[in-house]
């Protein structure tokens, strides 16, 4: 079920009604109502696919009790490669089968063997690469001792499912989430705004941005040939407004969603695109993933101790499988790549944890110094993002080729060049609350400011927004 759907529009506020119709009731019962939403929400998609959550929940729940259960150290770990073969075992038919076949069919080709093994036509479960890293993370840390293992399965499989980070994140840590479901919950007036503003703005940043963007960039990365320079830059831009405007629009509502329940999910964005340098990018952009891996992956391979050399290695192995993770296509994991190329400077003169506030917080405009390097960073990551948006690596290169090939005219994209000040609109909005929780946290301001920021907002969703029920990019990984 999509958020930007009529379906969805109908599904929550029933949900809403009858969970705190129950909420004094008791816990559990509201615990079920919203393991039976979660699973209807997915099985709206396909419910076929139920059983594959069902199943990696079941898996993870029996090795955390007998995690709880066992001390002896070789069985503990036998457990714990269980969940991980387990999840990732899924992971990798689902999503990888047949990049690995085809490039082992090519590997051959390449020695003049042919092979001529047909791909299996898998379907990608939407929302798996998020719910088995949610999972994975609750059995690493029952083995590590960081977190008590449950045993409510209902509050578990609540955990895994809950439906408004179900499919594209935040991917919640087990220490965070897990708890939320033993206490009760309340809901006051200030929630319930605060919830709502956060919604609105995750739906102004999907419809309105990300879709009228995404009808530019199809159009102009299906035929580059035919457009000038200037176009192909802006397209290269617009589609760094597009993916932003996608992903943390569906985080903002996921959040505001959760809110409405009593639920508090980690921020997942924190205004990637006012960054000074790479590794602050990378600190604000996508949060969940960036610290899952930096938590399950870098620090447990070593991080940033022992030689230069090694912290280089590792550095490169992270971007490299976050690359992978987020799709079966080389694309990715040059994108990746990329990333850790313009990360590794940085890194070697010992940089990378410079800039851990947010710019020019205790002033209302940046320094001239400031606007230069996120102008600088900003550039970096839209080349980059050329590549994550191409569909081969040879296709991104001759995008950028284009480029310089091509005369430097005026932009030319048919329609849609409205798109330009509404962009204007969500920086503006994003610099002036940079600091907040969110870019709609504007209970400081009077009643009169606030109302008609909605009644802006609204109006500009209504008569801008693009209703075509365009999915959201992250649900392909």
């Amino acid at each position: 079920m999509l958020f930007n759907s009529i379906d969805f529009a109908i599904f929550l506020p029933i949900i809403f009604a009858l969970y705190w119709l129950i909420n004094a009731r008791n816990l559990k019962l509201q615990n079920v109502l919203i393991l039976v939403a979660s699973y209807f929400f997915y099985g709206w998609w396909d419910w076929k696919f139920l059983s594959l959550i069902l199943f990696s929940t079941i898996i993870d729940y029996s090795i955390g009790l007998g995690l709880a259960k066992e001390e002896n150290p070789i069985k503990r770990k036998i457990l714990l490669w269980s969940s991980i073969l387990v999840n990732l075992g899924f992971l990798g038919f689902f999503k990888y089968y047949n990049f690995f076949l085809e490039n082992f069919i090519a590997a051959f080709s390449f020695f003049g063997m042919e092979l001529s093994p047909n791909s299996l036509k898998i379907i990608l479960p939407v929302g798996i690469s998020f719910y088995t890293f949610q999972t994975l993370s609750y059995s690493i840390d029952v083995y590590k001792r960081r977190l008590e293992p449950t045993k409510d399965f209902v509050a578990f499989a609540a955990f895994v499912s809950f439906f408004p980070q179900l499919v594209a994140g935040p991917i919640e840590r087990a220490s965070n989430l897990l708890p939320q479901f033993s206490k009760k919950r309340t809901l006051s007036p200030l929630q319930i705004s605060d919830a709502l503003r956060q919604i609105l703005w995750g739906f102004f940043k999907k419809i309105v941005i990300a879709d009228t963007c995404g009808i530019i960039v199809d159009a102009i990365f299906l035929n580059p040939e035919s457009h000038n320079s200037s176009t192909l830059i802006l397209a290269a831009i617009f589609f760094a407004f597009q993916i932003y405007g996608d992903f943390s629009g569906y985080s903002d509502i996921a959040i505001g969603t959760a809110k409405l329940f009593g639920f508090q999910l980690m921020t997942n964005f924190k205004v990637p695109y006012f960054s000074r340098n790479i590794a602050e990018f990378w600190r604000r952009w996508h949060i969940s993933l960036s610290s899952w891996f930096q938590d399950y992956l870098y620090i447990p391979i070593g991080g940033s101790r022992g030689t230069k050399a090694k912290t280089i290695r590792n550095i490169f192995i992270i971007f490299l499988v976050s690359g992978f993770w987020h799709g079966a296509n080389w694309t990715f994991i040059f994108w990746g790549g990329i990333n850790a190329f313009l990360f590794l400077p940085i890194l070697l003169i010992g940089k990378n944890r410079k800039y851990l506030g947010t710019v020019a917080e205790e002033r209302l405009l940046p320094s001239v110094r400031e606007v230069y390097q996120m102008l600088l960073t900003f550039g970096f990551t839209t080349i980059a993002w050329i590549f994550f948006r191409a569909n081969s690596i040879t296709e991104g290169f001759d995008y950028i080729n284009l480029i310089y090939k091509k005369g430097f005219e005026f932009p030319a994209f048919k329609g849609q060049a409205v798109i330009v000040p509404l962009i204007g609109v969500l920086i503006i909005i994003e610099w002036i609350n940079r600091t907040k929780s969110h870019q709609l946290d504007i209970e400081r301001f009077s009643p009169f400011i606030r109302h008609s920021i909605y009644i802006f907002l609204l109006g500009l969703i209504f008569f801008f927004g693009q209703y075509n029920k365009a999915s959201f990019i992250y649900f392909q990984f």
